[in-house]
């Protein structure tokens, strides 16, 4: 029997050209064209479309940028000396020539405020960064030899979180504040250096923990994954293993850390600014310049409130930042 007289059907959007893959590309093609495939979302695209709807995060994140291009930019735009002392218009209210006002000494307030933030936010954000680094050291290490390796640096993790943390805050602060202010004056002609590096390191060895048993948890858990085990199968190093397989994989409760533990440097900044321990008054933090108007609070709030406010409102926008990323980046509420 003759089929010369059939006729050749094809489904809609393939050819008949008998090559499958040709046939099946173009259908996916139409289809794609029809909008009835989505385009895929990588894993940071989507972490940033969930951190676009946490509108706490989003505030956030223009409360902090304002405050991170206002300490930059600002006393360019905004030339005033920080101690220049006006004893005919002190503790002023707010004026044209001053708009926030003076201290006691005359001094305006806004200029301070600008040139201390740089100083409070770079201490913040150092002071996490080297214990965010130094946590995962520990963690990473910990977690992925584990046995008499993971007892020891647990052991010495407990132990410093066995410790009085503000009380040997204080004390290292004391103790070590003017050598280190004499060192940094002779080998580079500027102590004030020294008391940064000091407060840094104080802070950083202090705050590093939390991190290192998270990290460690973290890279408990996924070591013994399928894909390490055939990372491991077809010979990858220990170092491939840690940094190209399963650090990444831990970077998003480590970025969540990082972003928390800023707003706490901040604060342990300030603290240490307050009880007289931190910067000397010519350098004028946040926390100095609260200091500095504790004596006056009840005569000119002002002068406690402005700087109060600014450490209230950098500290509670890094804290909405890290709650948007921490919801962003659980792959449980992705959509």
């Amino acid at each position: 029997m003759s089929h010369q007289g059939e006729l050749n059907v094809a489904p809609a959007g393939l050819s008949l050209s008998g090559n499958p893959e040709e046939e099946l590309g173009s259908s996916k093609l139409a289809a794609f064209e029809r909008g009835q495939y989505k385009k895929q979302r990588s894993l940071w695209n989507n972490a940033f479309r969930q951190f676009r709807r946490h509108k706490l995060a989003m505030a956030g994140l223009f409360i902090f940028c304002f405050f991170v291009l206002a300490v930059l930019i600002g006393p360019a735009i905004y030339p005033e000396e920080i101690d220049e002392i006006d004893f005919m218009n002190t503790s002023a209210g707010f004026t044209w020539a001053h708009p926030l006002g003076t201290d006691s000494l005359g001094q305006d307030i806004l200029a301070r405020i600008l040139y201390g933030g740089r100083i409070s936010l770079a201490v913040g954000v150092t002071a996490a960064f080297v214990a965010i680094m130094l946590g995962t050291v520990v963690g990473a290490v910990s977690g992925f030899f584990g046995g008499a390796t993971d007892g020891v640096l647990m052991r010495i993790t407990d132990l410093f979180i066995s410790l009085p943390q503000v009380p040997l805050l204080l004390l290292i602060t004391f103790l070590f504040k003017d050598s280190l202010v004499e060192l940094f004056d002779r080998k580079f002609d500027n102590g004030n250096l020294g008391v940064f590096v000091l407060i840094v390191l104080v802070i950083s060895i202090l705050s590093w923990m939390p991190t290192a048993r998270l990290v460690r948890a973290s890279f408990l858990s996924l070591k013994e994954k399928e894909f390490i085990e055939a990372a491991r199968a077809i010979g990858a190093t220990r170092n491939a293993l840690m940094f190209k397989h399963i650090l990444p994989n831990v970077l998003s409760p480590i970025i969540v850390a990082a972003t928390l533990a800023v707003g706490a440097s901040i604060i342990t900044e300030s603290v240490l600014s307050f009880l007289g321990l931190g910067f000397p008054s010519d350098v004028p933090t946040w926390g100095r310049m609260l200091f500095d108007a504790k004596d006056y609070i009840q005569f000119h709030p002002h002068e406690a409130m402005i700087p109060g406010m600014a450490i209230f409102l950098t500290v509670l926008s890094i804290n909405y930042i890290g709650d948007g990323l921490r919801d962003a980046l659980d792959p449980r509420k992705s959509q």
